[in-house]
């Protein structure tokens, strides 16, 4: 049985300003205190488990993290009894029972820190990186779930922006939590009436020169070879309610029919539809394939259009795979290809041992599908064909024929070391789709938007984001957010977006992966001996 800490003061404030250091939506607006609370955070924790023993410590930061992650997990109250339909219990034990996945990984920061403090080695650098080394384990293990990952409370600081082209968002996270431990170190000398260690104040200009190497890091505002295409994300602001109703099936595509033609008269190459926008089953709804083919056609543009997938067994009737895809549509209504989502949301998309615990869960939640989304075979960077010059109604200038693109899909966009890989591949434009209606009126939105820009800083391309009901974005290759749409509006964006060279200058990230992250493990590693050597040699172990 855990048992909450003696004392609460510093973890509330813990919670508290990590709640406040990602995006929320409050009253119609947007508040986004990251650029404040991203470095106060870590403060917060340290100050609550200072001076506690490896459990204490443990128990502390579990709770800290607990609180703080259940608050800004709230939304899913939403995924669970509106769309889920859920009993109200559920809506308020889910969120704060994924909350424990996040604060295990702050269990074990708060025991290892309260070890090290007691050998005098807890140093900025040291909680550095061990803060950063549970970030990243975070995206993987147990398939992951990195949501509110400190660094993306840095999304709006532009010169930190740079560094993620090398580090990845573990970069920003390291940076985040070397000012903090360095704050409190500061915070708890001038308590002591004492000066400032040294190496707080090494830190602290170490931060400072990280900001200046992010800047130079950032890649150009457009790169001198780069070409112009004029593209469209459509927002149908489709509600999730209806949204696989037979009744709503001819509205739904109408809505999004009315979209692609405006988005056509404003010259745009290439449309992007939103993930699952499709009412039906593309490859076995014959008039609505060939209505989808006249739409196309009477464009001139090029469509990347999200639906469900299906794979049939021959030897059976019936379809024996369902998958969330992306349908590349040529100028000339033929399909070109799909491209399967291969990161699923686990009890979401699929059930884990579903066997076993496939039931319960139907049972508690009707919502959740019978059957399993199947994951596609990984990220690839897909061929599209453009329209021609002129073919569009309102074509603008001479652009080029073709293209290579990344579809990632929802929740993929979570995971950088995937969304690399499209540009790895030789992507030079990320396509993004998703279906955030699930979120309802709450600050998930606008924290997925800034996990979506922090892929664009990691890769250097631009993003196009098309979501049912928002936000939906153009985002350039420094990871800005160039323009948006408001959330539960029909809308669309026109852009002329410059793609990035295919022939090179990816970045190191993308090149590399999470060298940074991993550096950070062995430098830990090689830290923690140290440390423990140390304390031996001295003849107190």
């Amino acid at each position: 049985m855990i048992r909450l800490p003696a004392r609460f003061g510093w973890p509330l404030a813990y919670a508290a300003s990590t709640f406040l250091a990602f995006p929320h939506y409050v009253g119609g607006r947007v508040v986004d205190l990251g650029l404040i609370f991203a470095w106060l955070a870590p403060a917060c924790l340290l100050l609550a488990i200072t001076g506690r023993g490896p459990r204490a410590g443990a128990r502390s930061a579990f709770f800290a993290a607990w609180l703080a992650q259940s608050a800004i997990l709230h939304w899913i109250y939403v995924v669970t009894v509106t769309y889920g339909h859920a009993p109200a219990v559920v809506g308020i034990v889910a969120p704060v029972g994924l909350a424990l996945y996040t604060a295990v990984f702050f269990a074990v920061f708060g025991a290892v820190y309260a070890w090290l403090e007691r050998r005098g080695a807890a140093s900025p650098l040291a909680v550095a990186l061990l803060w950063t080394a549970l970030d990243h384990a975070r995206s993987f293990v147990l398939t992951g779930w990195p949501w509110a990952t400190l660094g993306y409370a840095q999304h709006d600081n532009g010169a930190l922006l740079g560094l993620a082209s090398a580090t990845g968002v573990y970069g920003l996270s390291f940076v985040s939590v070397l000012a903090g431990a360095a704050l409190f170190g500061v915070y708890r000398a001038a308590r002591q009436r004492r000066r400032p260690a040294l190496r707080d104040a090494v830190a602290l200009a170490v931060v400072v020169a990280l900001h200046g190497l992010g800047l130079a890091l950032r890649p150009p505002e457009r790169a001198a070879s780069a070409e112009l295409l004029r593209v469209a994300a459509l927002q149908g602001n489709v509600d999730q309610g209806v949204k696989w109703s037979p009744e709503w099936s001819t509205r739904i595509f109408g809505v999004y029919e009315e979209l692609s033609r405006r988005a056509a008269s404003q010259g745009a190459r290439l449309i992007l539809w939103p993930e699952t926008a499709l009412p039906g089953l593309f490859e076995l709804d014959e008039p609505l394939r060939a209505r989808v083919a006249a739409l196309v056609r009477e464009t001139g543009a090029t469509h990347v259009i999200g639906g469900m997938g299906i794979r049939r067994d021959p030897a059976h009737p019936g379809i024996a795979q369902f998958f969330d895809s992306a349908f590349l549509i040529a100028p000339d209504g033929t399909l070109s290809h799909r491209y399967d989502k291969s990161h699923l949301v686990p009890f979401g998309e699929y059930v884990p041992l579903r066997d076993l615990l496939g039931h319960f869960f139907e049972a508690v939640a009707r919502g959740i599908a019978s059957q399993d989304v199947t994951a596609g075979r990984g990220p690839e960077a897909l061929a599209l064909r453009l329209p021609a010059e002129g073919e569009g109604p309102g074509a603008p200038e001479p652009g080029p024929a073709s293209l290579r693109a990344g579809v990632p899909i929802c929740y993929e966009l979570l995971f950088p070391d995937l969304v690399r890989r499209f540009v790895g591949d030789g992507a030079q434009l990320l396509l993004a789709i998703t279906n955030d209606a699930w979120y309802g009126r709450a600050g998930a939105p606008y924290q997925f938007l800034a996990m979506t820009a922090m892929r664009s800083a990691e890769a250097g391309v631009w993003t196009l984001r098309a979501a049912n009901t928002g936000v939906s974005a153009v985002i350039d290759a420094r990871g800005r957010v160039r323009s948006e749409t408001r959330i539960f509006e029909r809308d669309l964006l026109v852009a002329d977006v410059p793609l990035h060279p295919p022939a090179g200058g990816s970045t190191f990230y993308v090149r590399h992966g999470d060298v940074f992250a991993w550096t950070c493990w062995g430098a830990l590693g090689l830290y923690l001996g140290f440390a423990r050597w140390r304390r031996g040699s001295n003849g107190h172990e």
